[in-house]
């Protein structure tokens, strides 16, 4: 009896390798990456690709600016969308080692101790009290013939992949509001010290004029005019300032530093990154988080197909228990107490009204609206591409024509004046000059403002920059 406990569960161990190593197809479809007709090369007049060098991933450092860097660093840190995002991704991650666990036998050990007293007057009479213990380890394990396990395996995995690509693309999308939040800061601080350097010289007009009527060289109307262009130069150094402290506001939420406080600084201190190479590939969309996280739910909604069509299968499952049962509690573990069980478990489904027919068909559904959500996000990215390259080329060539324009403007104030002074013209001419002149100097500012902010929509459309040679091919989510 000994001998055959022993031997029997060894017996069993071939027959239950050739039932593991005969789980080995899945069913339900294998992850393939659709095609998506886009243009091989984006066409944008640009410079030499030879002259253009790669760009990094961490595109910010290339404004050269220290506190931009210390800013995107500190909401890498601190940024609450960005902890949520990150754990997304341990919720994900977690359920991966779920769904993997799920995959192997489990293990489990009980124990026990009772004493009990049975009736004298039973049907056997012999009645009587009498301890039990017992100490079994127990064992469970389903064979996946068909996949299932496998395929809900691929499909967490796919979907850990998405959340992890979820995290890049609000960390790309805040990287990106802090740039170009901080581009306009520093905008508005030259707009602010061009205002205030207007404004003193609208006190100066006014005093002068008001001054000129005590004498008798003016007239009202003059004056009147310089008050009217003293008060639109304070309004418009007040609305530069709340704009500012709007942008700083939203700058100290972005990097969750309340207590954030930035000295002034210059927009025009700041370089213009490279411009990308002439033909930039389209492949590189491929880089893109969102773009990945669109391919990994498609990859996860194809391989639940698989796991509903499995659940139309047969499921096999194993289960075993040994250990020891006896009396006393020094024999429990003695070769005479010893007990054990092999069991197979067959669960069939006969009819169940169309119930996982309509479960496959949902997830058929839910894969090609995946697949509609994959492509549309890859034109999205194309345009997206497409528009940061037209608004930065456009900025691009609008410099010349500002830089034309403050030039002339500032060469028209000073002739405005000079005839003024020497009085071949009114005062009115003069004032004509000083609109056109701030007017002029204010865009200039906007314009360069204009191209940071297009630089950096462009290294966000690009998932990080772009490169001058062909990047590797990545392997897809469902491999």
């Amino acid at each position: 009896m000994n001998t055959l406990t022993l031997n029997t569960p060894s017996r069993l161990l071939p027959l239950l390798g050739a039932a593991l190593l005969s789980a080995c197809a899945a069913v339900g479809p294998d992850y393939e990456r659709p095609a998506t007709p886009l243009p091989a090369q984006y066409s944008a007049a640009t410079p030499a690709a030879d002259a253009v060098p790669a760009v990094s991933s961490t595109w910010w450092t290339l404004f050269g600016d220290a506190t931009l860097n210390g800013l995107v660093e500190a909401a890498r840190r601190n940024n609450t969308d960005l902890q949520a995002a990150v754990a997304r991704v341990e919720q994900a991650e977690a359920l991966l080692r779920e769904a993997d666990a799920l995959r192997w036998p489990s293990l489990g050990l009980s124990g026990g101790a009772s004493r009990q007293r049975t009736s004298d007057l039973s049907a056997a009479g012999n009645g009587g009290t009498f301890n039990t213990f017992q100490l079994v380890a127990t064992t469970g394990f389903e064979i996946d013939f068909w996949g299932r396990l496998r395929r809900a395996s691929e499909a967490a995995r796919a979907q850990a992949l998405a959340s992890d690509y979820a995290r890049e693309v609000v960390w790309q999308t805040v990287g990106g509001m802090v740039a170009r939040s901080y581009f306009g800061l520093r905008t508005l601080d030259e707009q602010m010290a061009l205002s205030q350097q207007t404004l003193a010289s609208r006190e100066e007009s006014l005093r002068l004029q008001r001054l000129r009527l005590q004498g008798g060289a003016a007239g009202r109307l003059e004056v009147e005019q310089a008050e009217a262009e003293h008060a639109e130069a304070a309004l418009q150094l007040r609305e530069l300032q709340r704009q500012r402290a709007l942008i700083h506001s939203q700058l100290a939420l972005l990097t969750g530093q309340p207590e954030l406080e930035l000295a002034a600084g210059a927009v025009r201190a700041l370089p213009v990154p490279p411009t990308p190479p002439v033909g930039l590939p389209s492949a590189l969309l491929e880089r893109r988080p969102d773009v990945r996280q669109a391919e990994a739910l498609l990859a996860a909604a194809n391989a639940q197909i698989g796991v509903a069509r499995a659940a139309m299968y047969p499921n096999i499952s194993l289960t075993g228990a040994f250990g020891g049962q006896s009396a006393e509690l020094s024999d429990l573990l003695k070769s005479g107490a010893r007990i054990w069980s092999l069991g197979l478990g067959l669960d069939l489904p006969i009819f169940d009204a169309g119930r996982r027919r309509a479960q496959v068909a949902w997830a058929q559904a839910r894969q090609r609206e995946a697949l509609a959500a994959y492509q549309g996000a890859v034109q999205a990215a194309f345009r997206d591409v497409g528009d940061a390259l037209t608004n930065l080329e456009a900025a691009r060539a609008a410099q010349v024509e500002v830089e034309r324009a403050a030039q002339s403007s500032e060469q028209a104030l000073r002739l405005a004046q000079q005839r003024y002074e020497a009085g071949y013209s009114a005062y009115l001419e003069l004032l004509d000059a000083q609109r056109s002149a701030n007017a002029a100097a204010l865009r200039l500012l906007d314009n360069r403002r204009a191209q940071l902010e297009a630089t950096v929509d462009l290294f966000k459309a690009l998932g990080g920059g772009w490169k001058t040679a062909e990047p590797a091919v990545r392997e897809s989510p469902g491999s």
